[in-house]
């Protein structure tokens, strides 16, 4: 029997378009692609230098303070703290997929214990390169980097300690918070390129002292957190027009990601392998 048009069922509901999940999922997948691309790179260009102790190759990009003669310590220190992002960036791409978390529980557990663990390494590490080894330009980047280092601290304790309790409900809700934090130096990053795109480069000082530069050492982590925030009070109680506009803001966030994800890819990352 031909399938029967639903102009012809008038008293049957009409299924809803879910604008927001819709929205959410681009936009993951967005980040998806751009945290790869970041994974892929420093997998290829920091692990074979490290892993071999060959720490000078480092100094081939352009870093902030990389490797430093007669510091091993310090050397060692930023060995681990490069090879622990890869950990992190693709363990929370795979600890926000519902079909691993529904059915393959047991990995998304494990997963998370290393996603925590690599979290409060690479928050306590980014202290220490920046107030112990003094790896930074200016004072308000190094404000900028601690209080990502102090978000990513709390969210990881409470998602810990909502797991712990079994309100998986809050503990989801902590984790997205703390993905969003714990990944703001890829935001950074993308952010950088973005801008490069659509002004020039206008407002970056060259000591990362300009007008944007101020911005962004703390917009790369209070501002996917304020988007994140929006998405899951848009999800738990927002009214339509709230979800459909905060599905669009995900919508250009996640256009906004792609643009400067492959500006990072050509500019930042692909020319040093």
């Amino acid at each position: 029997m031909a399938t029967i048009d639903a102009s012809f069922a008038p008293n049957r509901p009409a299924r809803r378009i879910d604008w927001l999940g819709r929205a959410a999922t681009f936009c993951y997948l967005s980040i998806a692609a751009g945290q790869l691309l970041f994974t892929a790179f420093i997998l290829a260009f920091y692990y074979p230098s490290s892993l071999s102790g060959n720490f000078a190759a480092w100094n081939a990009k352009p870093l902030i303070k990389g490797f430093v003669a007669g510091d091993p310590s310090g050397n060692l220190f930023f060995a681990v703290h490069v090879m622990m992002a890869a950990v992190i960036t693709f363990g929370g791409l795979v600890q926000l997929v519902p079909a691993i978390r529904n059915r393959w529980p047991a990995i998304h557990r494990w997963n998370g214990r290393l996603y925590l663990l690599s979290a409060l390494m690479l928050a306590i590490g980014g202290l220490w390169l920046t107030w112990g080894r003094g790896t930074w330009l200016n004072l308000v980047g190094a404000l900028g980097i601690s209080l990502d280092a102090l978000l990513i601290l709390a969210f990881a304790g409470l998602a810990y300690r909502s797991a712990r309790a079994r309100r998986f409900a809050e503990h989801r809700r902590w984790a997205l918070r703390l993905f969003a934090v714990a990944s703001a130096v890829w935001f950074m990053r993308v952010g950088y390129m973005a801008w490069g795109i659509a002004t020039g480069g206008a407002g970056i000082g060259k000591a990362m002292d300009g007008p944007f530069d101020i911005f962004l050492a703390f917009a790369n982590s209070l501002l996917p957190l304020a988007v994140t925030e929006l998405y899951l009070r848009a999800g738990a109680r927002g009214a339509p027009t709230a979800r459909k506009g905060v599905a669009a803001l995900l919508v250009a966030a996640g256009i906004v990601i792609l643009a400067g994800s492959a500006g990072a890819w050509m500019m930042m990352w692909s020319p040093y392998l």
